[in-house]
């Protein structure tokens, strides 16, 4: 991005791009996964570079093609940034993001950013997509619940010291969080551990 702005001598123009979709089989146990740790990547480069954005697509994605045929709703998801952006529109445009946590009573609670209208869980009421662990890295499901303020509370009893939550980490997640604005939550995790692509270069 910088390059391109360096070389097209336009200073710092807008710059969005789509987070990479869901592909791959799905696996039946939360674990380590490169593409998560790719969409990270993606998601860091907002804080990093400044007027740019992502559109994600976490839910449009297909196991067997890595490229969605669904072109429609990504176009819509990223022209929400432009729109709200550049064009002065007042939409909601970006996708809920993890902000913060604290551990309480065996509980990891969330906080997030950008949920406008609240959250809309899909096809069941029940946030699904957590994985949970403690010092020991082992990640399990967990079960989650959508607390009045919006924040989210997760745990499991299989983990009594939760140190860290993870959401959507797998190639092709099982996830189902949504902001009332139709906008998927981003993929994170609240853990810094090296991850599959830690030593590649």
């Amino acid at each position: 991005i910088e390059h391109w702005r360096r070389e097209w001598n336009q200073g710092d123009f807008p710059f969005y791009w789509v987070q990479l979709a869901d592909f791959l089989a799905e696996r039946p146990t939360p674990g380590d996964s490169s593409w998560a740790e790719l969409r990270e990547a993606q998601t860091m480069t907002m804080q990093r570079v400044p007027n740019s954005g992502q559109a994600v697509i976490i839910d449009i994605g297909e196991g067997k093609d890595i490229h969605p045929k669904n072109k429609v709703d990504v176009g819509r998801r990223l022209a929400r940034w432009a729109l709200a952006k550049d064009y002065g529109l007042k939409i909601p445009y970006h996708s809920p993001q993890y902000k913060s946590h604290e551990v309480k009573d065996g509980k990891v609670i969330l906080t997030f950013d950008h949920v406008d209208g609240g959250w809309r869980p899909f096809d069941v009421a029940e946030p699904r997509g957590f994985a949970i662990a403690g010092e020991d890295k082992q990640f399990v499901w967990a079960s989650a619940k959508i607390l009045p303020d919006g924040r989210i509370e997760v745990w499991s009893d299989k983990v009594a010291a939760p140190a860290s939550v993870r959401y959507a980490w797998a190639d092709n997640p099982v996830c189902n969080m949504f902001s009332q604005a139709n906008l998927p939550l981003t993929p994170f995790r609240t853990d810094d551990w090296p991850g599959t692509t830690a030593n590649n270069k």
